[in-house]
């Protein structure tokens, strides 16, 4: 990874660009918002010291009637959300398939806006709770603005966008007490999905852990609609994208995620945010995959059925660029909260393919940007200005920054010579690929295989490890186990049988309704890469807690801090008090953390220190909790000489490293990080047997 502390080269353009709009108050004199200086900003102006206020009281007028207006709408879905700036580099040249100027060359950068957010939640929701989450990217390119939205699943939850309103209206809220929040645990949700059951595939990667991401940073992409790309001789080839990211895909448990809800609603920006600061930028590969428009009815799944993915192993991913998320916004309403993301804004050399719900995104995300930002001139708020100048004839409007000096905004005309110009296709002017349509007007599915809503499902099913059954037999219980109305958990449970007999009938067995009387269905497919027991594993930015009291042993723990580092672990040093903790030789450690202002759920393992303390048996209390939740959820603990007595009984734990008698301690604690989970502990809790055979 790129842990310079400036950033890559090439994202300079658009940073110019905004830095025109930066500016400070600090070290200024204070004026009104029409440059008056402003002598009393404490007191209203009133009739005598003790009388009512004055209605001339212009400054205090000016100033909550401002406040008043600080809040635009939230958006109705993805509104919890966290926007960084990037840089994108072409890697590997798509001449052949794309006139995109910015995949042309290998080494041509591309200034990049990226929002990750939350599509059920409201704006003040927290950030882990289960949830597709959305991954906006826009690229400032010279040919102007590309906008590139993916969501955390390659597989959406319908099918024609004629279904997104109700989709939405089915997951939020209830409409007469307004809960839940964030969350589908609820009878409205289910009842839709039991009732569309095209959402199958989707709500099975809900279910999974890919519904409860470790991080932004480690988590995939997908834009799930199909594309085209558009060369220079005008052929036309099917396109899906996909981010990956450096890191590997991670998740955090079920209740680890509960609880972190609680302890830290902003875990994952504070997360982002740590990791850009530090200096340990989030990447991405971003991939490509083409199906050659001769072949668009070859594959067992409709290219334009949005609910299903294109499995890897029968359409492979190429990787032709890397993304490098670099720098922290200045303003997060300015920047973030003004952000607009639009499919339909598209670079000559991609276009859009007749998927139904891509042709119906196309209109609402510009629709409903129109009403949340109060304007036509979205484009105008300088985080969505194009790095490239732009001629059109609309005019006027709320936020109308340009002071149009011409007198003619009309096209054709001759006062201005039938000026600003069209541009030929040839000279880099836009144009939809001519795809040949034809049939009645109607409204029914475009073709039979829309109509199979779960072999994916399956194969998804069939893809996962053993623990990762697990877990999604755990979700779908937690979830439909709130449902109130017995039908419709029966009707849940009836569903999930045409996916799996195995979940189904655990499904049944925990929420009290029949066994489902559906025959099983034999898979073998598989594909692997849906299984996160298949991604890249890396210590690098797995936080660590370090738990430590006064006298600790100076040698042992100085090289294994310096084996953190040297990895790129991050940690936090966690005390009965802030503030320096010294060994027995001199050694300092600052404890940037107390235990009851962190949690065990907050740290990806723990190393144990031990030590002396003010209150000792509170010290140790403490340190059990940490170890009891850490061992519950599978982590790794490292315990020093020191510690050993707070691993009792857990001397021949699978990911438990013992310093004690250990020439190696510092080798397989940093293997033990690496690993992040170990499963098999399962079978010593007793509470999965089925992860038997788990490596």
């Amino acid at each position: 990874m790129d842990h310079t502390s400036q950033g890559p080269p090439g994202e300079n353009e658009k940073t110019r660009q905004l830095n025109q709009y930066r500016e400070t108050n600090t070290g200024g004199e204070m004026t009104s918002d029409a440059g008056l200086k402003i002598t009393n900003d404490r007191w209203s102006l009133r009739a005598g010291k003790r009388g009512p206020t004055l209605f001339q009281d212009s400054h205090f007028y000016k100033k909550q009637s401002h406040l008043n207006r600080e809040r635009i709408p939230e958006k109705v879905v993805h509104a919890r959300g966290f926007g960084v700036h990037g840089i994108f580099e072409c890697t590997q040249s798509m001449q052949e398939y794309t006139m995109a100027d910015f995949l042309k060359e290998p080494g041509t950068k591309t200034p990049v806006f990226v929002r990750f957010s939350n599509f059920i939640g409201n704006k003040g929701s927290k950030d882990t709770a289960i949830d597709v989450r959305g991954f906006a990217t826009k690229f400032y390119t010279q040919a102007g603005n590309y906008d590139n939205l993916a969501l955390s699943f390659p597989a959406f939850v319908l099918q024609d966008a004629m279904k997104f309103a109700d989709f939405v209206h089915a997951v939020k809220q209830n409409p007469t007490t307004d809960v839940p929040q964030a969350t589908i645990a609820h009878d409205n949700a289910w009842d839709y999905i039991a009732n569309n059951q095209e959402s199958a595939h989707f709500i099975m990667w809900l279910m999974s852990g890919r519904g409860r991401p470790r991080s932004w940073r480690m988590m995939e992409g997908y834009p799930i609609n199909a594309f085209r790309f558009i060369n220079g001789q005008g052929r036309s080839t099917f396109v899906r994208f996909v981010w990956k990211p450096l890191l590997g895909v991670h998740s955090l448990g079920l209740e680890e995620a509960n609880i972190i809800g609680g302890v830290d609603p902003d875990y994952h920006r504070r997360d982002l945010i740590e990791a850009i600061e530090r200096g340990a930028y989030p990447q991405y590969n971003l991939g490509v995959q083409l199906i050659p428009e001769e072949d668009e009815f070859k594959y067992d799944f409709d290219l334009l059925d949005a609910t299903k993915l294109w499995p890897e192993e029968v359409v492979p991913v190429q990787i032709i660029g890397r993304m490098t998320l670099n720098r922290l916004v200045d303003n997060f309403f300015a920047e973030e909260e003004q952000s607009s993301f639009d499919p339909s804004n598209l670079v000559p050399g991609i276009d859009f393919s007749l998927d139904p719900v891509l042709q119906g995104r196309t209109f609402a995300y510009r629709d409903t940007d129109y009403h949340r930002l109060g304007t036509g001139n979205i484009e105008s708020i300088p985080i969505n200005q194009p790095v490239v100048k732009v001629n059109f004839n609309q005019r006027d409007g709320y936020s109308r920054y340009r002071i149009d000096a011409d007198p003619v905004h009309f096209h054709n005309n001759s006062l201005a010579d039938n000026t600003p110009a069209e541009v030929t296709p040839t000279a880099g002017g836009f144009t939809h690929y001519p795809a040949e349509v034809q049939g009645a007007i109607t409204r029914e599915r475009p073709s039979e295989k829309f109509g199979d809503h779960f072999s994916q499902a399956r194969l998804f099913w069939n893809s996962m490890s053993p623990p990762e059954k697990h877990n999604l037999i755990i979700t779908f219980n937690f979830h439909v186990a709130r449902i109130k109305n017995k039908k419709v958990r029966q009707q849940v449970v009836d569903m999930f049988a045409h996916v799996a007999t195995e979940l189904a009938t655990k499904m049944a067995e925990h929420v009290g309704v029949n066994l489902p009387q559906i025959a099983p269905v034999e898979v073998t497919a598989t594909s692997p890469v849906l299984s996160e027991a298949n991604t890249i594993f890396s210590a690098a930015t797995q936080k660590v807690g370090v738990l430590v009291g006064e006298g600790f042993e100076d040698k042992e723990v100085n090289e294994i801090i310096g084996a953190l580092n040297q990895n790129g672990v991050f940690f936090d040093v966690i005390s009965e008090r802030l503030g320096p903790v010294t060994g027995t030789g001199g050694t300092m450690l600052e404890a940037n953390q107390l235990f009851v202002t962190a949690s065990p759920v907050l740290y990806d393992s723990l190393y144990v220190i031990g030590g002396q303390a003010r209150d000792q048996t509170k010290f140790d209390q403490d340190i059990r909790h940490y170890v009891n939740m850490a061992y519950r959820h599978f982590k790794p603990i490292g315990l020093a000489t020191t510690a050993e007595r707070y691993g009792k009984g857990l001397k021949k734990a699978a990911g438990v490293v013992f310093a004690m008698d250990n020439l190696d301690f510092e080798t397989e604690f940093m293997e033990a990080v690496k690993r992040q989970r170990f499963w098999e502990r399962a079978l010593e809790q007793k509470t999965a047997p089925e992860f038997v055979g788990v490596p």
